[in-house]
């Protein structure tokens, strides 16, 4: 079941250069380990040593943060989007 995955510009590098890529998995975490087989690397980018999303790294099922929604273990199915947003700090002017 093929997934569109967005890819943001600091790991685009991993993917071949790619902005969006397609991946399959039952779950978030099935889908980073099947991105993790085609683009050695990004799971490290991605996850933490315990295979959790790291704090600064946000993903997104169709719009939904999957934070509000199972984490790692969201549900996703065939059609589906996600994409993955770096956070971003910054401070006053």
């Amino acid at each position: 079941m093929p997934v569109k995955v967005k890819i943001p510009t600091p790991l685009q590098k991993l993917v071949n250069r790619q902005s969006e890529v397609n991946a399959e998995g039952e779950n978030v975490t099935s889908l980073i380990d099947n991105m993790e087989e085609q683009y050695p690397g990004i799971k490290d980018r991605i996850c933490d040593e315990q295979g959790k999303v790291r704090r600064f790294v946000n993903i997104y099922l169709n719009g939904e943060d999957i934070r509000f929604l199972n984490a790692e273990s969201t549900a996703i199915k065939s059609g589906d989007e996600i994409s993955i947003i770096p956070a971003i700090a910054g401070g006053g002017c």
